[in-house]
């Protein structure tokens, strides 16, 4: 893993990596990694918002709707999927609660001062500057940055070095791949029997991590800075729960493995787990920053996707490229049509159309040439009660958004259907 992944969950994720990696030696510590902030800002140059292929001026999430789960630095991931045209559903399924007052991180930055590590591993930039921070407020600084200074400090990416030289600090040494399993892989060869070892936790225990250093003959302090908690408004995360399991969603991004876990937590206190797992299986893109993140919805079985480079800007660049590949194009009465999440491309320009308009043209859709009753269309209508009229309605707003109304021809007595060119009934078939 890293640590782009754990930098960008630094802020956010770095906790969430711990439940994830649990029980996986070497894992955990990626975990950790993950679990920082997804948000993390990518030092590499962010994807343009270029146009999608074959559609001049159509940008590749126009029509897409993402959800996002991060807490820190949420704005600036749905700046950039706004900036490539998706809607942004933003409902933080954490909170970071920061611990300057807290009583077990006190005692463990006396028992640090009192008696010296020979190693301590920084993980997250924001938990090690709230450590001196904390530390500061309670006379303790000077001691501690006098004690870090003298021991072998390593810092599990450049975020963490910037941390530790801003607080006159130099780190003893910096994984290259950014990751905390490298950094485990370089204690456990240089030996750490009778070593003691003090490691900033991100808000939940690295069991895995931990573990292995213990079962190598270290003395393992654990140096919690943060936790993580349930959002103070749930409201948003429900809100985002109801759109996915309602496949008023696209994708769903999950830059922390204690953000995925939070949702499922949720989603099951309200009784709509399966639902949400359905959906992320089928429809909803499940999009991680990276493998340790992933964790709590693969043990679900669902197939995540993730960006080679545990980055924002990679992570941005994988919905770009996966939710337009995901769309079937049809030529529709000689037109060429994809049917995005909320808007349809007609021979390269974007259509906006109604929740009531998009569920009829999906039902269509699925079949694409085949006539569909009013009874049929009427099911698929969200709220429409009995009344086939309702059908009519929608239908005549959908045809009027689309500004091609022979692209759904109306079969008398029977229902509606796609005006699919018959020539390419045997490339796209019935789907």
């Amino acid at each position: 893993m890293h640590e782009g992944e754990h930098d960008e969950r630094h802020d956010d994720g770095a906790r969430d990596g711990a439940p994830d990696g649990a029980g996986r030696p070497g894992d955990p510590a990626r975990d950790a990694a993950d679990a920082r902030p997804d948000t993390t800002p990518d030092a590499t140059p962010d994807v343009a918002p270029d146009a999608a292929p074959g559609a001049p001026g159509v940008r590749p999430l126009d029509g897409f709707t993402v959800g996002v789960t991060a807490a820190r630095r949420a704005e600036e991931l749905g700046a950039l999927l706004e900036r490539r045209g998706a809607q942004v559903l933003h409902a933080p399924a954490l909170r970071i609660v920061p611990l300057p007052d807290d009583a077990e991180l006190l005692a463990a930055t006396e028992d640090l001062i009192g008696r010296a590590p020979d190693v301590v591993i920084a993980t997250t930039a924001i938990g090690f500057r709230g450590w001196i921070e904390a530390a500061e407020g309670w006379g303790l600084g000077e001691a501690l940055l006098a004690r870090l200074g003298a021991v072998e400090l390593l810092a599990r990416g450049p975020k963490v070095q910037g941390a530790i030289r801003a607080a006159g600090l130099t780190e003893t040494w910096s994984p290259q791949s950014e990751s905390l399993a490298e950094v485990l892989d370089r204690l456990l060869e240089e030996g750490v029997r009778g070593r003691r070892i003090a490691l900033q936790l991100h808000g939940e225990p690295l069991p895995g991590f931990v573990e292995s250093l213990r079962a190598g003959g270290a003395e393992v302090v654990g140096v919690p800075v943060y936790r993580w908690m349930p959002p103070a408004d749930i409201g948003p995360v429900d809100r985002l729960l109801d759109a996915a399991v309602g496949r008023a969603l696209d994708a769903i991004t999950f830059t922390s493995a204690p953000a995925a876990a939070s949702l499922l937590r949720r989603a099951e206190e309200r009784g709509l787990r399966d639902g949400l797992l359905d959906a992320l299986r089928r429809d909803v893109l499940p999009a991680c920053v990276g493998p340790v993140t992933a964790l709590p919805l693969e043990a679900h079985e669902v197939t995540t996707y993730q960006p080679e480079r545990f980055r924002l800007g990679p992570l941005v660049q994988l919905l770009c490229r996966e939710l337009p590949e995901r769309v079937r194009p049809l030529t529709v009465a000689g037109r060429r049509v994809e049917i995005r999440g909320q808007a349809v491309l007609v021979d390269g320009a974007l259509r906006p159309v109604p929740p009531a308009g998009m569920a009829l043209l999906r039902a269509l859709a699925r079949r694409p040439g085949w006539v569909v009753s009013r009874a049929d269309l009427l099911r698929a209508l969200p709220g429409a009660g009995r009344d086939e009229h309702a059908v009519e309605t929608a239908m005549a707003r959908l045809r009027g958004a689309l500004g091609a109304p022979k692209l759904i021809q109306t079969v008398v007595k029977r229902g509606y259907r796609l005006a699919l060119d018959p020539r390419l009934g045997a490339k796209y078939g019935d789907g």
